[in-house]
């Protein structure tokens, strides 16, 4: 009680805590040095200070002096308190002084007992000493006040001895506590290697899809340093491209320009000569005197004539030519220059992800009876009117249909588009898929993986009978992307942006041919 009550003296009444480095105001009330740091600093603002216990105020921020004896006093009650934790468990009950762990438990006396008390305790039979325990009075029977010595199997039960002979479990069938102890810890055990094991098995899952997401980082850094080295590199052959084409046109430019240059100051003096003479012929017409005109020799006018008429001028060479509009720039040279942007951009195609849309014909052959084929072998419609096809080994019997081309290497893609309701399903399957029964349908086998439309436009993927509902109603245009060396065969909705749907990884070991069932619908493969 005393600890108690000193407990509560030794607490801050700000953080209501035992003090951490106490400190007293003017006043000689004590605080933790930080909560009352906090308190003051609030206080700042309002000009005035105040004891948060007393409500003194102080004028002035009040300086902090730290209690030494107080510091004192909480240091030796925590260290008697740390002590007093140390002493953990089961205390000695004749031990009333200082608590003394207990090493064992009585249970006839219902005490527990130290080294020193358990060697002057009674040996007798009926003092039954177990390990140190708090609830002794549960180890009796609650009736007849005796040791629990056996375990009614059919009231699953502990009893006495008394409730053995003349309880209610008389009769019963029953067996001593470590017998029945020894059966039940043996169950746990079976039960403890069933949870081992598998929590074995979910650490081996945890391991595997680790290393899928460590393996899905490193591909995705690969990939976008891939993209960003080749769109690199088509900048670099862009601008290339451009600065050769701008200095085609510079040259051109300045060929035509030195030209022109060269054909205008060749006219500008045939310009000043025939300033000069028309000068000339002026001074001759505002002569008054008939006598001097015609003694006067009669001015050369042979340059007169029209040079695209007459073939051009003889004093200039025959450069006195006008240039013709359109002609100026060499546009076919710079035409073919950029033409090779379309190298540059075949060369793009070659080094982005796939191949061009793989060719995608239906495969009649293999076709089921109750499977319209369109004649361009693109489109497959379900009909209940039996088509007169021969019964073949390679003919499903379900509306099924396969392709005729089937891929064991690379990465191709196809797009196919179908209806917004009814029951079709598309995907891709090995060429020794079964033909016959229920087996045969793409997805209900280890030999094909599909995308599933069901009825109230509920889609789903499936591989080998095993189906995972997709939460997103999706539109009816999806593509099928195949990467065979990778083992990925993925889904996408064709919307804008395209939106990935599943991926299913297997260890691909035979040709993969596409695969259609359309029972009351229609699925159309289309061109991109």
């Amino acid at each position: 009680m005393a600890s108690a009550d000193l407990r509560e003296e030794l607490d801050c009444s700000i953080c209501l805590s035992t003090y951490t480095d106490p400190v007293m105001l003017r006043c000689g009330h004590n605080f933790c040095r930080v909560c009352i740091d906090r308190v003051l600093d609030t206080q700042e603002g309002s000009g005035v200070y105040s004891c948060p216990d007393c409500r003194e105020e102080f004028q002035q921020r009040p300086t902090l002096m730290r209690d030494f004896a107080l510091c004192k006093i909480v240091k030796n009650f925590q260290q008697t308190d740390q002590h007093q934790e140390e002493i953990t468990g089961i205390c000695c009950t004749y031990c009333v002084d200082s608590p003394v762990p207990a090493v064992r438990s009585c249970l006839h006396c219902e005490a527990s007992l130290c080294d020193k008390h358990l060697r002057a305790h009674s040996k007798s039979a009926e003092h039954i000493l177990s390990d140190p325990s708090t609830s002794l009075e549960k180890r009796k029977c609650s009736v007849h006040k005796k040791i629990l010595e056996y375990y009614c199997k059919e009231d699953a039960a502990c009893i006495c001895v008394s409730c053995s002979l003349i309880g209610k479990h008389n009769g019963h069938n029953m067996e001593s506590l470590d017998e029945a102890s020894g059966k039940k810890k043996k169950k746990l055990r079976n039960v403890l290697q069933k949870l081992i094991t598998k929590r074995e098995k979910t650490e081996e899952r945890v391991r595997s899809l680790e290393e899928r997401r460590i393996k899905a980082q490193e591909k995705a850094a690969g990939e976008a340093e891939r993209v960003t080295a080749l769109c690199t590199d088509i900048r670099r052959r862009v601008d290339d491209l451009e600065k050769k084409v701008l200095s085609e046109i510079s040259r051109q430019e300045k060929e035509e320009s030195l030209s022109l240059s060269a054909l205008i100051h060749q006219l500008e003096i045939k310009k000043d000569e025939l300033s000069r003479k028309m000068r000339h012929i002026e001074e001759l017409c505002n002569m008054t005197d008939p006598l001097t005109v015609l003694a006067l020799q009669e001015p050369d006018t042979g340059d007169l004539c029209d040079p695209e008429e007459e073939g051009g001028d003889e004093d200039t060479g025959g450069h006195d030519k006008q240039p013709h509009d359109g002609d100026d720039l060499d546009v076919a040279v710079i035409s073919h220059t950029l033409h090779t942007l379309c190298d540059v951009i075949s060369g793009i195609r070659s080094g982005i992800y796939v191949e061009d849309p793989a060719d995608i014909l239906l495969d009649v052959t293999t076709a089921g009876n109750y499977l319209l084929i369109s004649d361009d072998l693109k489109t497959a419609t379900g009909t209940r009117k039996k088509q007169k096809r021969p019964e073949t080994a390679e003919r499903f019997q379900c509306k099924q249909v396969m392709s005729r081309r089937g891929f064991t290497s690379g990465r191709h893609y196809w797009d196919v588009e179908g209806g917004r309701s009814g029951w079709w399903m598309v995907g891709m399957c090995y060429p020794s898929i079964d033909r016959r029964g229920d087996q045969s349908v793409i997805g209900n086998n280890n030999k094909s993986w599909c995308l599933r439309l069901y009825d109230n436009n509920e889609y789903s993927v499936i591989h080998d009978r095993k189906l995972m509902r997709l939460p997103d109603k999706i539109s009816s245009r999806v593509r099928i992307h195949l990467d065979y060396e990778a083992g990925q065969l993925s889904f996408y909705e064709l919307c804008d942006p395209i939106r990935h749907l599943h991926t299913f990884t297997a260890s691909f070991s035979e040709p993969l041919h596409a695969a259609l069932f359309v029972y009351n619908n229609s699925l159309t493969i289309k061109k991109t």
